[in-house]
């Protein structure tokens, strides 16, 4: 992914190299990018700090709710709890990289490869699931209701989905290193010569198909048809589903579509050498930071979309809230007796999504 090296678009090769971007080599004695990595100094930490607080917490929800409080569990309740867990790690490298956006890498060579393989399953990881959930609703509307087991079949999509996130960030373990650049350290990717380019531009192509347009596609097909059977099937209450599913189509294209846009376009250029001005490097580096970010927050929506919207969630997480208070009051007055028996009553084992 782009996260370790969004501050502008220099990849170094290796040993033998002249010391400049294969990307703007012929421009970078008079392209000079301060502004860039300024203006991400002041923006990357402050949204990486708002993004892990809200995510945090968002997550940190469904991921205890689903875990303590939900007893039966579909096979749409675990691809959530794998979302939520691919969300939570990737929602923690971020200050690693707030760090990095103000004072240069500073954790080593391990933690440069460590944290950029991270971020990278996890956000891929993400998306994927997002499919599979997808594709779970879409079987839940069509067939016949029937009662749902998980079964080795969920399990096994799961290890699939992790096993094709851990193999697409190989390339960071590999290649990503630490080299200074003036006068700070940088976590970047270094490519052998002869492998540069063709290198490069084959990760993007490949991270924008796995983490974004087959997962599109899927979401795609599954809720158009999904939405299409609530709309035809009579005597039930359309407007709250089709509602959701709106909203889980518009967030995900508002906030992936842009990026990949954006990828595709430096993808092409790693090839084609297409960008020559100097200005519209800086403004593609500009672009590259802000559209990623606003895909990286998609993590923290994922909790409202997928699990507050859900009635039964909203009812465990005040049960949650009405326990907490309640211990807070017995720590507080010890004697105090409840009269009430919402502190003693066993969370409900339905669940609607």
């Amino acid at each position: 992914m782009d996260l370790a090296h969004n501050q502008s678009s220099e990849y170094y090769y290796e040993e033998g190299e002249m010391n400049a971007t294969y990307d703007y080599g012929l421009f970078e004695t008079i392209c000079l990018k301060e502004e860039v990595r300024n203006f991400a100094k002041s923006f990357l930490p402050a949204f990486y700090t708002v993004a892990f607080i809200v995510g945090l917490a968002g997550n940190s929800a469904v991921l205890v709710v689903y875990s303590f409080y939900k007893k039966q569990k579909s096979k749409t309740d675990v691809y959530i709890m794998n979302l939520a867990v691919a969300d939570l790690l990737l929602l923690f490298t971020l200050p690693f990289w707030a760090v990095n956006a103000v004072q240069g890498w500073v954790l080593g060579q391990t933690m440069c490869k460590v944290t950029s393989a991270l971020y990278t399953i996890n956000f891929v990881s993400g998306m994927q699931f997002l499919a599979c959930i997808s594709v779970d609703r879409y079987s839940a509307v069509t067939n016949a209701p029937r009662l749902e087991k998980i079964g080795k079949t969920c399990w096994v999509i799961c290890f699939c989905v992790w096993i094709a996130a851990v193999l697409l960030s190989v390339p960071e373990l590999i290649f990503n290193t630490v080299r200074k650049n003036k006068d700070r350290y940088r976590c970047l990717p270094i490519f052998p010569q002869h492998l540069g380019i063709s290198m490069k531009a084959s990760i993007q192509l490949l991270e924008i198909s796995l983490g974004f347009a087959v997962p599109f596609l899927i979401m795609g097909v599954c809720y158009f048809i999904t939405a299409r059977t609530l709309i035809r099937t009579p005597n039930i209450k359309k407007s709250q589903p089709l509602k959701v599913l709106l909203a889980v189509v518009v967030v995900f294209i508002v906030t992936q579509l842009p990026y990949n846009i954006v990828k595709f376009w430096r993808a092409m250029d790693i090839i084609y050498l297409l960008i020559t001005d100097c200005g519209m490097s800086k403004r593609i580096d500009v672009a590259i930071q802000i559209t990623e970010s606003v895909a990286l927050f998609h993590s923290c929506l994922n909790p409202i979309l997928y699990a507050f919207m859900g009635a039964s969630f909203k009812t465990h997480i005040l049960k949650m809230a009405k326990r907490y208070g309640y211990w807070r009051r017995q720590r507080q007055n010890p004697e105090e007796i409840p009269f009430d028996s919402e502190g003693h009553t066993e969370p409900t084992s339905s669940f609607s999504i």
